[in-house]
């Protein structure tokens, strides 16, 4: 039988730990540490969390129209299925090892060190602002993801976002599997250190972007004002506009309009290994 916890301020120290099968409406979570922590089968509508670790160890949790404020830092770790839909994040550090994780409409005003170390993720109509989101993170599929902040998905696996904008420095660093369409993304040093890496349709402002990846596809891409590209990059790239300037890819094929400037040093990569082909 479902236990219901509504219209009500709770406070103290695990205000409601361990709770199972419970609906919680309406309700502020105010001062006390951990309030839901180790819950399980928990539908939370309507509510406020203001303070830390408000749901650590929880398992089948859905979080609607509610938020989570400045205060309660580090709000959800080592879950297990969470959903949260029309949510505002505003404190940093929410995401920790945790998988099984849907996210629509939702806000993370503060996302500094979010969506660590996290598994299985689908997010739609997301947005985001703060440095170091998706740190670790493997098997995400995004949709209308919008960040504003530097090194995103650093250390990611198996990612796959369309329809989205991205402001962010150093954003896809040391990555694996990572597939990008439809998309714009503007930020220095993109996708270093990384392995399959495909970008679908997408605009892209970068200075030194693109460069150490090995197996680097682009189809239907246009670099506007992307400076120093592919440097020491295994490529297969066919773009929609000239490029600024190419610095010594260290082999495949570059199709473009043209090419501002090309730089290739013989004594660090063999010029024969890269085809280049454009209409001027």
């Amino acid at each position: 039988m479902t236990t219901i916890i509504s219209d009500t301020r709770l406070t103290g120290e695990r205000a409601a730990f361990g709770a199972k099968d419970v609906a919680i409406s309406n309700v502020i979570f105010a001062e006390g540490e951990s309030p839901l922590k180790h819950s399980s089968d928990v539908d939370i509508r309507h509510t406020v969390f203001e303070w830390k670790y408000p749901l650590w160890y929880a398992k089948h949790v859905t979080v609607a129209d509610s938020s989570f404020l400045d205060t309660a830092r580090s709000g959800l770790w080592y879950m297990e299925d969470v959903t949260m839909r029309h949510v505002l994040v505003a404190a940093p550090k929410a995401l920790r090892r945790s998988r099984h994780i849907v996210m629509e409409n939702v806000c993370i005003a503060d996302a500094a060190e979010t969506m660590w170390s996290c598994d299985d993720i689908s997010m739609k109509d997301v947005s985001v602002h703060g440095d170091y989101f998706g740190m670790n993170s493997s098997n995400i599929v995004a949709d209308g993801l919008n960040i504003s902040g530097n090194y995103a998905f650093d250390g990611g696996h198996h990612i796959e976002i369309t329809n989205s904008t991205l402001l962010s420095k150093d954003a896809f660093w040391n990555c694996e599997n990572v597939v990008v369409r439809d998309s714009t993304i503007i930020g220095e040093y993109l996708g270093w250190n990384s392995r399959n890496v495909t970008f679908i349709n997408c605009t892209i402002e970068s200075l030194q972007g693109l460069c150490y990846i090995e197996g680097l596809v682009m189809r239907g891409c246009r670099l506007i004002n992307t400076t120093l590209a592919f440097e020491y990059s295994t490529v297969d790239v066919e773009v929609d506009c000239t490029i600024d300037s190419v610095i010594n890819p260290s082999g495949g094929v570059i199709k473009a309009c043209g090419i501002g400037e090309l730089i290739i040093d013989a004594d660090r990569v063999d010029a024969n290994a890269t085809t280049i082909i454009t209409e001027s």
